[in-house]
């Protein structure tokens, strides 16, 4: 074993166009680790910034917000008009793009906006009878913002009743109720489970 004193020279080089450190000869964890640093330094170069540095705390980039909302409102404008399977395409690039706001972008944000996007591809599955994928998307969207999402409860609980999973589909909806104790949407659904159940008796 090396001792911490010893020096060893590695032996990198760097393309003189696009700036990327590679090595040769080079190991699996060392290509990791470059792999690593050439993704934070095309990370930099992308931030819009005149020096390519990160911005100031807590910055958000106005043009990729107005790209993911543009693309929420499209998904939308589909779902209005029926075609729910290009609501759900739109709708998952909105995902992709919030999902791939810089680090250094504020998590909350990125929360509120993902939150929001799978609760409407949740319900742009359902008007297609794809409950197992409202289900996921529902979850998911609770998942990322627990509290003032009573859409996504909602929806992941209807999904859970439409395929039958009544026990598990009672369960969520009791603690949907915890977060949004005055849902009425949420209530009514508890009340179709019970009756459902019964049914079954």
């Amino acid at each position: 074993m090396e001792s911490p004193d010893t020096f060893t020279l590695l032996p990198l080089q760097i393309d003189p166009t696009t700036k990327a450190i590679s090595a040769n000869p080079s190991s699996n964890a060392l290509n990791t680790e470059l792999a690593a640093l050439n993704a934070l330094h095309k990370g930099l170069l992308n931030v819009g910034t005149p020096t390519g540095t990160p911005p100031p705390p807590v910055p958000v980039n106005p043009t990729r917000s107005a790209q993911i909302g543009k693309l929420r409102e499209s998904g939308n404008a589909e779902f209005r008009k029926g075609n729910h399977s290009q609501a759900v395409k739109l709708y998952s690039l909105a995902i992709e793009m919030a999902l791939g706001r810089p680090h250094w972008e504020p998590s909350g944000l990125v929360r509120e906006e993902v939150s929001g996007l799978l609760s409407n591809r949740a319900q742009a599955n359902m008007a297609q009878q794809n409950w197992a994928e409202g289900a996921v998307d529902a979850e998911a969207s609770v998942e990322m913002k627990k509290v003032g999402n009573a859409k996504g409860w909602w929806r992941r609980g209807k999904c859970l009743l439409e395929m039958g999973r009544l026990d598990e589909a009672e369960q969520w909806v009791k603690q949907g109720l915890e977060f949004e104790a005055t849902e009425q949407d949420l209530v009514q659904l508890k009340q179709e489970i019970e009756k459902r159940k019964e049914g079954g008796k």
